[in-house]
């Protein structure tokens, strides 16, 4: 029985969003973290974010909203015919002669006392805002003239309104305008400009929590406002639920950053660095070593003397014995018939990364490059070398140790002392001495040696190194108790870092330097990098701020392979 032909039936049509999950829940979902910590690395700043600076960040597939609201592209052009209708009604010469006209008339209407007339009579003639204004400041204020010279001011500032009117916007009707007019109109056309570009931006990015819905309700009908609105505040609801998910937590003040927001920046951070490395070189430990160590493996030996009972394949050992000695009870074991299993080592590195955060990291945002680092390096130990120690120690006038959840908020030092010869000394060991009353923007690279080795010394283990990132000579040392400040850097300093250089090399602690390229670096400076690294048996590598986390991370993973291979 064949169906009958019938004209019509049902429709059926793909709506692309989800009326519970906004937008498609098989849409990758924005990404609110990594604009959010480029803010902190770049200002160092932790104070809260607002949802309109949260909403600003979101960015949605333009597909997705297709439907759901008003078209966009309809009230862009509704925008477009108010502002075509202005321009072709009103013309502007009239109005800025009334305008020139209002002014100069004003203006010779006013009796300026002697000693300031020839003053007024050029800055009236010069048309400037600023010479009125400093004439005031001349004046009685309390005078005739000073309360006059005030209504002066305004009516050259609406002069030069309207002249900003007529020189910003291609007027082409008939209609003259009164001065009120005129600004009013211009008020409007700057409304309409502003409105395009919120549309504009919305219809590129998604971003409808950035159009002004007060603005566009002068022009659009209350119908389409309302459908607009709802939309706005899907999105709103969508970016929150969002943020959670990424670990931006929502208090009265606003939002706030959390560790699984610190996670997912880093995962973020090592994907990109990942994918910037060739292929070949990917991959994770190579070569294990064989030894006494913590994973049985498959195979087995036979037993030497020292090795630990405790790796005994007992199986194989009984059944060696039984062999030997034939059916029967007791069964005697020997050392011949023991059966050891092979193991493999994961041995620990133990890592002190120290970063300068001395005045010159200012300059060409190379702080934000090494704090970007750090974080890289961290989620890095986290999830490939869980077992591994890394301690983040900042380089200044002194040297800190400092907590990963902190290094956001590093900042290099401000410059206080701007003298071409800087030749200081403290007496730390003092009581009425405070860290607050030193310049803290030089450099102490002997006193992060110091405190690096200090951590690594207490790790049990022999793969111990010092990444020290900076970019240029050390300025400043300790001689016991007393604290040297030197500027141009000064022998002295540079034999005081040497000689702690050299004690991390006395005890196994291999130190790299990455030394990052500036405008004012020297020939002293990476000859100074060579001798450091020379005398302990070092590395110098030589970086630009933006591939910084890219070779720290590499450096850091192949040097682990060469540990365990």
């Amino acid at each position: 029985m064949s169906m009958p032909n019938r004209l019509g039936g049902i429709i059926h049509t793909y709506q692309k969003f989800d009326p519970v999950h906004f937008p498609s829940p098989t849409a990758p979902p924005p990404d609110l973290v990594s604009p959010v910590f480029e803010h902190l690395l770049f200002y160092g700043n932790m104070r809260r974010l607002t949802e309109e600076e949260l909403a600003r960040a979101i960015r949605i597939d333009p597909s997705q909203i297709r439907g759901l609201g008003p078209s966009i592209a309809a009230l862009m052009q509704m925008l477009r015919g108010r502002k075509y209708k202005i321009l072709t009604t009103y013309e502007t010469e009239r109005v800025q002669e009334e305008a020139r006209k209002q002014y100069h008339d004003f203006a010779n209407q006013l009796r300026p006392p002697p000693k300031l007339n020839r003053r007024y009579q050029e800055s009236v003639r010069e048309e400037q805002l600023r010479d009125l204004e400093q004439l005031w400041y001349s004046a009685d204020e309390h005078s005739p003239f000073a309360r006059q010279l005030l209504k002066l001011v305004e009516r050259l500032g609406d002069k030069y309104q309207i002249d900003e009117l007529a020189a910003k916007y291609d007027f082409t009707g008939r209609t003259a305008m009164t001065i009120p007019e005129a600004l009013e109109i211009k008020e409007e056309l700057e409304t309409i400009d502003r409105l395009l570009k919120q549309l504009e931006e919305a219809a590129k990015t998604g971003q409808i929590g950035i159009v002004d819905l007060e603005e566009l309700a002068e022009f659009a009908e209350p119908g389409d406002i309302e459908q607009l609105s709802a939309l706005q505040q899907q999105i709103q609801d969508y970016l929150r639920e969002m943020a959670e998910r990424q670990g931006l937590e929502q208090s009265g003040q606003g939002f706030q950053l959390t560790p699984k927001a610190y996670r997912l920046f880093q995962s973020r951070l090592l994907t990109e660095i990942f994918s910037a490395l060739q292929a070949s070189r990917s991959g994770r430990h190579q070569g294990p070593v064989v030894g006494e160590g913590a994973i049985e493996m498959q195979r087995t030996k036979s037993y030497e003397f020292g090795d630990s009972v405790t790796h005994m394949d007992i199986p194989a050992s009984m059944l060696n014995a039984m062999l030997r000695n034939g059916p029967g009870l007791p069964i005697r074991l020997k050392p011949d018939d023991i059966e050891i299993h092979r193991t493999r080592n994961n041995p620990k590195c133990a890592t002190a990364v120290l970063l300068d955060m001395s005045g010159s990291m200012r300059y060409g945002g190379l702080y934000v490059n090494v704090k970007r680092m750090g974080l890289a390096l961290d989620g890095l130990i986290k999830s490939e070398y869980p077992g591994d120690f890394l301690q983040f120690i900042e380089m200044y006038s002194f040297a800190k140790p400092r907590h990963v959840s902190e290094l956001a908020t590093l900042m290099p030092k401000p410059v206080t002392v701007y003298d071409p010869s800087v030749r200081l000394r403290y007496n730390m060991a003092d009581p009425n001495m405070s860290e607050l009353f030193v310049p803290p923007h030089f450099t102490n690279i002997q006193h992060g040696l110091q405190l690096a080795r200090k951590y690594l010394s207490i790790q049990d283990t022999p793969n111990r190194q010092i990444i020290m990132i900076t970019d240029g000579l050390p300025t400043a040392h300790f001689e016991n108790e007393l604290l040297y400040l030197l500027y141009p850097p000064h022998p002295r300093t540079e034999s005081a870092t040497l000689r702690e250089a050299q004690l991390c090399a006395r005890e196994g602690i291999t130190i790299n330097i990455f030394l990052l390229s500036n405008w004012n670096q020297t020939e002293e400076d990476v000859r100074f990098a060579y001798q450091v690294a020379e005398s302990t048996r070092g590395r110098v590598f030589f970086s630009a701020g933006p591939d910084l986390d890219r070779y720290v991370v590499w450096d850091y993973i192949s040097r682990r392979r060469q540990i365990i291979s």
